[in-house]
C-alpha cells in the first residue's frame, strides 16, 4: 500500500467531507507516465532496489508531480518480488567483523590507523573471499541491495493508473476509526474478508441486505494510532466485489482539525484486485443447482432456487447457508446447507453455527459418509435430509414445504 506521504498531498476536506484526488484514467499525460514508468520498470529486471529507486528519481528529473510518479512506482514496487541476494558469508557476521575493528576514514591517521579498504582486506582474508566481495557483501541483506526477480503483473496503463486510485482510496482509510458499510450483494466474499483481515464487526439486517459496523478494539480510546485503520484500507477492495454497497467512515487524517466523514458507493470508478469466489464451493453444490433448473427452474415449479443469499448472524460470527429456496406465490423461505466434507474441525464447525443458528427453517443436506449422526444435532430445531450418493429432489422439496416460513 502507500505510505502516507504519497497519499497525504491527494486528500482534500470539503464541508466536514474527506475527498480523494484520483488520476484521470483517460488523461493522455498520466497514460504516457504510466507507460514510460512501466518500461522502466521491466528494464530493472536484475537490478538492485536501490538502482529501481535511482531510476525514479532520475525520471523524474524537473518534474513538480513527484507525489504522483513515485505513488505509481509504489504501485509497481509493491507488485513485485526483490529478493536478497545469497552471499558466502552472512552480511550481518561480516559486519560484526568488521566494526569490532573500529572506525574507518579515508585516510589513516594517527588516532585511527586503520581505513576502510585495510578493514575490508583484513576481514576478506579471514573468511577468504576478496575485498571487493567483502564490500558488496557488507549491505547485502538490505532491501536496497535486492534484486528485482520478478516485475509481477503484465501491467498497462489502465491497470496501473486504476490501481493506483485503488490504493489511494484505501489509504484515506489509514487514518478511520469507525467504518459502517450497507451491503447488498456478495455476502461470501465480504465475510470471508472480513475474517481474514480480522476486523471486529457488527451487524443488522436491513431490507435488501445487511449494515455493518466496523470498529477498532481500542478506537474508543486511542485516536492517534493507525494500526486498526490500516486493517481497513486492506479490506476495502473486498467492498468492490459485490454490486451493491455503500460506506462511510469517520477518519480524522494529519493536520485535519475535525474528524471528516469518507463516503464511497458501488458507483466509485474503482477496481478491486481481490479474487471472487467461484459460484459453487464444490462439485456437489453445482449439481444440486442444475439439477434443481432442468428439473423445477424457471416456470416449472412453485420454488425459487438462490445462491447463498442470506447470512444468519451469529454474534462475532455468521453461518451463510449455500442455498434459499423462495415460495414465488407467498414468499415464504426455508435455507439448506449441504454437508458433503467430513473433515472434524470443518463437523464441528458447523455443528457450532447449527445450534447458535437455532434456525427451524434450515435444512441440513448430509452425505451418509460423513460422521455426523442425528444426535449430535438432536437438541437443535434443524431439520436434517442424509442422503447416499446425491440429494434427492423430491424429498428436498418436501421438507421445504413443511418447514419454509
Amino acid at each position: 500500500m502507500l505510505t502516507g506521504d504519497l497519499v497525504r498531498p491527494r486528500l482534500h476536506y470539503l464541508r466536514g467531507e474527506l475527498q480523494v484526488d484520483l488520476l484521470p484514467a483517460a488523461n493522455a499525460r498520466w497514460r504516457k507516465t504510466a507507460a514510460d514508468l512501466i518500461d522502466l520498470f521491466q528494464s530493472q529486471v536484475g537490478q538492485t532496489q536501490g538502482a529501481w529507486h535511482q531510476a525514479v528519481d532520475d525520471f523524474l528529473g524537473s518534474r513538480t508531480d513527484y507525489v504522483v510518479v513515485r505513488g505509481l512506482a509504489k504501485v509497481l514496487s509493491d507488485g513485485a518480488t526483490f529478493t536478497a541476494v545469497a552471499t558466502p558469508v552472512p552480511p550481518a557476521a561480516l559486519r560484526a567483523q568488521v566494526f569490532a575493528r573500529g572506525p574507518a576514514l579515508a585516510t589513516a591517521t594517527l588516532l585511527h590507523p586503520h581505513t576502510r579498504e585495510t578493514i575490508l582486506k583484513e576481514a576478506a582474508v579471514e573468511y577468504q573471499i576478496s575485498p571487493q566481495q567483502a564490500a558488496d557483501i557488507l549491505y547485502a541483506d538490505r532491501p536496497a541491495a535486492y534484486l528485482l526477480t520478478d516485475a509481477g503483473p503484465v501491467w498497462t496503463p489502465d491497470t496501473l493508473l486504476a490501481r493506483y486510485n485503488l490504493e489511494l482510496s484505501r489509504a484515506a482509510l489509514y487514518w478511520c476509526d469507525q467504518m459502517q458499510v450497507e451491503i447488498y450483494s456478495g455476502f461470501k466474499d465480504f465475510w470471508k474478508f472480513l475474517k481474514l483481515f480480522k476486523l471486529m464487526f457488527w451487524a443488522t439486517p436491513i431490507e435488501g441486505g445487511y449494515q455493518v459496523t466496523l470498529d477498532g478494539p481500542i478506537s474508543p480510546f486511542v485516536k492517534a494510532t493507525t494500526r486498526y485503520g490500516r486493517q481497513l484500507a486492506a479490506f476495502l477492495p473486498a467492498l468492490l466485489l459485490s454490486d451493491r454497497w455503500q460506506m462511510q467512515a469517520t477518519v480524522r487524517p494529519p493536520k485535519a482539525d475535525q474528524t471528516l466523514r469518507y463516503h464511497l458507493d458501488h458507483t466509485a470508478q474503482l477496481a478491486s484486485h481481490f479474487k471472487r469466489s467461484g459460484e459453487f464451493d464444490s462439485r456437489l453444490e453445482s449439481d444440486f443447482a442444475a439439477e434443481f433448473q432442468a428439473k423445477f427452474g424457471d416456470e416449472r415449479g412453485a420454488w425459487q432456487l438462490t445462491r447463498e443469499d442470506e447470512v444468519i448472524l451469529l454474534g462475532d460470527t455468521v453461518m451463510i447457508p449455500d442455498f434459499a429456496f423462495t415460495h414465488k406465490e407467498d414468499g415464504r423461505r426455508a435455507l439448506v446447507e449441504l454437508v458433503g466434507y467430513w473433515h472434524p474441525d470443518y463437523l464441528e464447525r458447523k455443528v457450532a453455527k447449527v445450534r447458535a443458528a437455532n434456525r427451524s427453517d434450515l435444512i441440513l443436506l448430509i452425505y451418509e459418509g460423513v460422521n455426523l449422526s442425528r444426535e449430535r444435532l438432536q437438541d437443535t430445531p434443524t431439520q436434517v435430509l442424509y442422503f447416499k450418493s446425491k440429494p434427492v429432489l423430491k424429498e428436498v422439496l418436501e421438507m421445504v414445504e413443511r418447514v419454509a416460513l
